[in-house]
């Protein structure tokens, strides 16, 4: 690990002391813990990883021309009662 220092607010302070005395966890452990969860949800997403894992997954399906056009279908209408006035 690597030591580092912050500056909490004093509620932030306060919270967390609060927190660790009802959880029995000490704070670095909470701190760190926060951290990765808002890590993990601001890393840029692997989009080439994702793709390949939906890859051929519609592969087997015949349905598909039928499926696009009926998507089709419904946007031109949509847009012809958005438009057309």
């Amino acid at each position: 690990m690597v030591r580092t220092q912050i500056y909490l607010t004093e509620e932030q302070q306060r919270a967390l002391e609060r927190l660790a005395a009802a959880t029995g966890r000490r704070k670095g452990d909470l701190i760190r813990e926060a951290l990765d969860g808002y890590l993990a949800d601001h890393q840029p997403k692997d989009w080439k990883h994702a793709l390949e894992a939906v890859r051929g997954m519609w592969a087997d399906r015949d349905d598909l021309d039928d499926f696009v056009s009926k998507l089709r279908a419904g946007w031109e209408k949509r847009l012809e009662r958005l438009y057309s006035r």
